[in-house]
């Protein structure tokens, strides 16, 4: 018999959002007459934007006609979407011949580790997104979980003592660093100052940074940069990873984008983007049409509109529950909530209590859904996150109810 990935036997139990859903439909099978709401997975929830419906509405349309219907498109995306993303948010950083189209961010994160394979180390902002630990798990480039953490990975605590940046200090010569700003699930965003860092660090010590920036459309702060290649340096050690997900509203129309410089090496002097130019053609088969029409409506001047006041209305969830948690019952809870006002989460601390105790205790006296920190990871611990995606009714409706939490 064929023996199995033994990269999948070393994960736990389950990934942590099917985990969640799991309770929550236990629970409300449990509980029939309570209203449950979601503050827990990072979901869009408004209607997308009519004008961009409609490009995506007008492409589908002319596939029933002889002069609009098109087949295979360039597995590396369409050239004029490619260019307006290189125009539009990479103004004299990046060129069209660096965008990669892509099924979005998280699927690109997986396939990005067949890159560097089995034997790359990999360190990971601790607390992090689930994918960049349990991809590592599955490729074999980490081992079995020993109850703090994956053996091989090198977790980097960013807690309110370090201003949620890690001690890079930590990191061994030629690692594979995964870092998201603004960070999911912190909300932290590095400051221009912090990235440098990392990418000095980076480059002085052979790793390659996999920059999750699929959260760059929330940074309202003018200082804050938006992209790690606004940064000195980061052409030369940094792969950047983005998606139309959450700035328009795109979680189930899946559409994405990677940028690879030109100037990235591997150790041999081989081009890191001419490899994953073999992955994007070999492993995949580029991104829906009709999807890339979308895209394109995005980032004209209706739909760059449409994307702010998108983000905006995210925005204000955010401050409706950061003000929730900062009231008189949480303080007398010792709760201490983070939102940067950058970012579509908050991050609140609930000392002495467990992750999933706090999660469970929400829904069971709340009926609000939200995300328990420990699964981002050790430092997460005694974390819950909070969504800002919602309808404002429900996020007004939780709000209230979660004003009145008892634990």
């Amino acid at each position: 018999m064929i023996k199995r990935n033994t990269g999948f036997s070393n994960l736990t139990a389950g990934y942590l959002f099917p985990e969640i859903a799991r309770r929550r439909r236990e629970y409300a099978a449990s509980h029939p007459e309570a209203k449950i709401i979601s503050l827990g997975i990072g979901n869009t929830t408004e209607p997308l934007s009519k004008h961009i419906a409609q490009a995506m509405s007008d492409y589908a349309l002319g596939l029933a006609t002889p002069e609009g219907y098109s087949g295979y498109g360039d597995e590396q995306g369409n050239t004029e979407l490619r260019q307006r993303i290189a125009e539009v948010f990479y103004p004299n950083m990046a060129d069209a011949s660096e965008v990669f189209i892509s099924d979005g961010a998280k699927c690109d994160i997986a396939r990005i580790q067949t890159l560097f394979g089995r034997d790359v180390k990999v360190a990971v902002q601790d607390p992090a997104y689930p994918v960049y630990v349990d991809g590592s798990v599955v490729v074999g480039a980490a081992g079995a979980n020993n109850g703090t953490g994956y053996e091989g990975i090198t977790y980097l605590p960013c807690t309110e003592d370090n201003d949620f940046f890690p001690d890079l200090s930590k990191v061994e010569k030629d690692t594979l660093i995964y870092f998201c700003s603004p960070n999911n699930p912190t909300g932290a965003t590095a400051t221009r100052e912090q990235l440098q860092k990392l990418v000095d660090f980076a480059n002085a010590n052979g790793c390659i940074i996999i920059y999750d920036a699929a959260y760059f459309a929330f940074i309202r702060d003018p200082s804050l940069p938006k992209t790690i290649f606004e940064i000195p340096g980061a052409k030369t050690c940094a792969i950047e990873v983005n998606s139309f997900s959450k700035p328009v509203g795109f979680t189930g129309v899946r559409l994405g984008w990677s940028i690879v410089p030109n100037e990235l090496k591997f150790a041999d002097g081989s081009s890191v983007n001419k490899d994953w130019n073999r992955v994007m053609t070999t492993l995949f088969n580029g991104a829906s049409n009709i999807v890339q029409a979308g895209g394109l409506a995005a980032l004209d001047e209706q739909g760059l509109k449409d994307m702010k006041e998108e983000v905006d209305y995210y925005l204000e969830n955010g401050k409706l529950i950061k003000a929730t948690l900062d009231g008189e019952n949480f303080k007398k809870l010792g709760v201490q909530a983070y939102f940067t006002g950058n970012g579509p989460y908050v991050w609140a601390k609930f000392p002495g209590k467990k992750s999933w105790e706090v999660f469970d205790a929400i829904l069971d006296k709340c009926h609000v859904v939200t995300t328990p920190g420990s699964g981002f990871g050790p430092a997460g611990e005694s974390f819950i996150r909070f969504s800002s995606f919602g309808h404002r009714a429900d996020i007004e409706e939780a709000c209230t109810r979660l004003s009145k939490l008892e634990l």
